[in-house]
């Protein structure tokens, strides 16, 4: 087994971090009080204060998950836990200053708040992308293998010789007619620490057995990599019948009537507020260029798959001469049907803006899984047994795939569907008021530095 020297301490090392900010940040407040840095009690009530926020820090992490960050975690996954995190500590560390008789505190307590808030997001953000930046060059890397191959493998290979940043290390080994030495040999050669297999068996019982008995002698881990393929595996999630371990249906936070009410009056109020603010007088701006442009109709309206998979008319911009492959040919690369106003709108995601109309009609949500064009979603439906799960939200003008670079219809479209569908049924699973802000917040990002996938 691969031996980890550090990657133990890594936890403790961040809750020092965090801890050690927080409690300098309360310094230099204290610092600039004058009148009540000798007085009596005060240096007493202060420690009592950070022990308290200390603890509330810690324990509060565990609810968030602020320390469970797996190597494959994506910052958006983590600046939603990180703000949850924050806010959440916000809003105690100004109820404790309500009730406290620090006075230094009282006064202070929203300067404190929002000190904190940018202070933490900026260093946890900072070392979260070191840790990445580290293990993308070989440092806190971990050696790992696959042992057969299916569709699902593949893609998981994939992705993980992709994303250095994850710091994994894949070494090849033959899957076909080896022995239990050789399998042995090779993992202490190499210093394999995890073996991934498909969950569902290849080999024959008695020799899969041995290969996890063999792995517990040589403390090598092994993971199971599900059939992708199977729509069963997003159906189902465990419980407990007593200390029964059953699979019961899945029910997804949306489902849930108060998470479906927080979540469309947050589209309501955002898209009237982007419609009123900008698109109110960039509209008319556009519609003449467009006209100008070439010979149409402003608007494109394109027949697309929604809520529990009920068509509807996706509005856009008109970027393209009008022709007749508009719903049967998706875009390609330098395609010529697009006009050169066509090539901005696209480029800056403006040719979108008239989805804010689906989402106010209730069409579309700001973020979810990007809707395609019918025959796309006829066409890999079949193939991708999951791609039903992105039908159980309202699609998005935005989604956690397009923030994670997974658009545009470049590469293996194959391999980047899956890859997208994974990161929608994430999204479908996952879903919080906080992700979708995370999500909307990085979209902007990509707006303002330019979308290099955007075509």
């Amino acid at each position: 087994m691969q031996r980890l020297r550090y990657s133990r301490y890594f936890k403790s090392f961040f809750i020092g971090i965090d801890i050690i900010v927080v409690a300098l940040v309360f310094f230099c407040f204290f610092l600039r009080q004058e009148d009540y840095r000798f007085s009596d009690g005060i240096i007493e009530n202060n420690f009592i204060i950070l022990l308290i926020l200390s603890v509330f820090w810690i324990l509060l992490s565990g609810k968030t998950k602020l320390y469970s960050v797996p190597r494959t975690l994506t910052y958006s996954i983590y600046l939603e836990r990180l703000a949850t995190q924050i806010f959440i500590f916000i809003v105690g560390v100004v109820l404790l200053a309500k009730i406290s008789d620090n006075p230094y505190i009282k006064e202070d307590r929203f300067l404190i708040a929002t000190v904190l808030t940018v202070v933490l997001l900026f260093i946890k953000s900072a070392v979260f992308f070191t840790l990445k930046y580290f293990r993308s060059q070989g440092v806190n890397h971990r050696n790992i293998m696959f042992l057969a191959e299916n569709p699902s493998t593949e893609i998981f290979r994939n992705i993980l010789r992709k994303r250095k940043d994850f710091g994994y290390l894949v070494f090849d080994f033959k899957t076909e007619n080896f022995t239990i030495e050789e399998l042995r040999t090779f993992w202490k050669k190499n210093g394999i620490h995890t073996v991934f297999l498909p969950a569902q068996s290849i080999f024959p019982k008695d020799f899969e057995h041995r290969i996890f008995v063999e792995a517990e002698k040589n403390k090598v881990k092994i993971s199971l990599i599900p059939d992708f393929v199977q729509t069963e595996f997003y159906a189902y999630e465990p419980a407990y019948l007593e200390s029964l371990p059953i699979l019961v249906p899945v029910k997804f936070p949306l489902d849930n009537f108060s998470n479906y009410i927080i979540k469309r009056s947050f589209d309501l109020l955002f898209s009237l507020i982007v419609l009123l603010a900008v698109c109110s007088w960039l509209f008319p701006i556009l519609a003449v260029l467009i006209k100008f442009s070439s010979k149409g109709p402003v608007f494109f309206v394109q027949k697309r798959y929604g809520y529990h998979d009920e068509v509807f008319g996706c509005i856009k911009f008109r970027t393209m001469c009008v022709n007749e492959d508009s719903a049967t040919k998706t875009t390609g690369h330098n395609d010529q049907r697009i006009t050169k106003i066509g090539k901005f709108l696209r480029k800056t995601s403006l040719d979108e803006l008239p989805q804010f109309v689906n989402v106010l009609i209730g069409d579309m949500s700001i973020v979810g899984p990007r809707p395609h064009m019918l025959v796309v979603d006829d066409h890999y439906k079949p193939k991708i047994g999951r791609y039903a799960v992105r039908s159980m939200v309202s699609p998005g003008i935005t989604g956690l795939a397009q923030v994670n670079g997974l658009r545009g219809d470049r590469g293996n479209m194959d391999i980047q569907m899956k890859k997208r569908i994974l990161a929608d049924t994430y999204y479908v699973r996952n879903w919080s008021i906080s992700l979708d802000i995370v999500i909307i917040l990085r979209t902007l990002l990509l707006l303002a530095k330019g979308d290099k996938n955007a075509q």
